[in-house]
C-alpha cells in the first residue's frame, strides 16, 4: 500500500465497508412491495398483481400414478363358504405324518378331528395332545380336536365305521355348524388349497349329498356289498386284519344301493332322530357301502 492509499483510507475509513447496504436496501424494498402489491386489492374485488397458479387437471393428475389403472375388484355376489369337518386318522408311526396332512388341510373356516389308533404309543398320543392344545392358531379359531380315548381300529372293517362315528359325535356336539364330512388318513395330502376348495363349494346347496346318480355301482356290489368279513378289532386288544368269510350275502331286494358321501344332514338324522333305527341306519349304511371319503 502506498502512503497516498494509506491516506484516503484514514480519511474514508468506512467508504468501502459500506457498499454492502445498497443492494440488500434494493432487495428489501422490492420485497415488500410484491408483498403489498399481492395483498391489497382493487375496487372492484381483483388483486394489483395476479399470480397464476397452475394446475393439473385431475385427469391429468391421476394418470401419472399406476394405481389409476388398476381397475376395482368387484364385490363377490356369492353366498358364504360351506364348513368343512374332518377327520385325519392314523396309526402308529404317524404322528409326524398327522400333523403334516392338519397343517395342509388347515383353515380357520373348517372343523378337525384327529386320532392316533390304539396301535400307538402312549407317548407319541400325547405329543400329538400337546401339540394340538399348545399350537398358537389352533388355540385362538378352538377348531380342532382329538379323540383321548384311542381306538382300536381296523381300517377295512366296522370299527373304521365306528371311529367315524365317534368322530362325528364329537363334531356334531362341539365343532358347531359344518356342512361336509371329509375322512382321511395320515397318508393323504391335499391337491388344492382350502380356500380354492371351500370357494368351488359355495356355489352348491347345503344339502346336497354327492351320491351317484345310478344304483348300478358296478365293482361295488362285488367288492363291497357282498363279502361278509370279521373285524378283530371288536373283541381282541391287538389289532389284526379281517377275516373274510367264503359265504356271501346277497344284494338286498327291499331297498337299492347308492354310494355317496358323509355330509351333515345325514349326521344329524342319525344321532338326532327320535327313532332307534336312526342310528342303526347310519351305522349299516356306512358298513355296507363302505364309502367314508367325500
Amino acid at each position: 500500500m502506498t502512503v497516498k492509499n494509506y491516506y484516503v483510507h484514514l480519511k474514508h475509513p468506512h467508504t468501502t465497508e459500506r457498499k454492502w447496504i445498497f443492494p440488500v436496501a434494493m432487495g428489501f424494498m422490492v420485497s415488500l412491495y410484491l408483498l403489498v402489491s399481492t395483498t391489497l386489492t382493487s375496487p372492484d374485488g381483483t388483486t394489483l398483481l395476479p399470480l397464476h397458479r397452475y394446475y393439473l387437471s385431475s385427469a391429468a393428475a391421476t394418470s401419472i400414478f399406476v394405481e389409476s389403472k388398476f381397475k376395482p375388484i368387484p364385490v363377490s355376489n356369492l353366498p358364504p363358504p360351506p364348513r368343512l369337518a374332518y377327520l385325519i386318522s392314523g396309526s402308529a408311526g404317524n404322528g409326524k405324518m398327522l400333523r403334516r396332512t392338519l397343517e395342509a388341510l388347515y383353515h380357520p373356516n373348517n372343523h378337525y378331528v384327529v386320532h392316533l389308533d390304539a396301535e400307538s404309543s402312549a407317548e407319541e398320543r400325547l405329543d400329538l395332545y400337546k401339540y394340538v392344545n399348545t399350537h398358537s392358531v389352533f388355540r385362538v379359531f378352538k377348531n380342532v380336536r382329538m379323540i383321548t380315548k384311542a381306538n382300536l381300529v381296523t381300517y377295512r372293517g366296522p370299527t373304521m365305521v365306528a371311529n367315524s362315528l365317534h368322530a362325528a359325535a364329537i363334531l356334531l356336539k362341539e365343532g358347531g355348524h359344518w356342512d361336509w364330512f371329509i375322512n382321511l388318513s395320515a397318508s393323504d395330502y391335499p391337491l388344492v388349497t382350502q380356500d380354492d376348495l371351500l370357494h368351488t363349494f359355495s356355489i352348491l346347496p347345503r344339502d346336497l349329498n354327492f351320491i351317484e346318480h345310478t344304483s348300478d355301482i358296478g365293482w361295488k356290489e362285488s367288492q363291497r356289498a357282498k363279502p361278509v368279513i370279521i373285524d378283530p378289532g371288536l373283541y381282541m386288544t391287538e389289532k389284526s386284519d379281517v377275516f373274510w368269510i367264503t359265504q356271501r350275502r346277497s344284494v338286498p331286494t327291499k331297498f337299492k344301493l347308492f354310494t355317496g358321501a358323509l355330509w351333515n344332514y345325514w349326521f344329524c338324522f342319525a344321532y338326532y332322530g327320535s327313532q332307534p333305527v336312526c342310528f342303526l341306519c347310519a351305522k349299516c349304511y356306512l358298513l355296507s357301502l363302505n364309502e367314508l371319503r367325500a
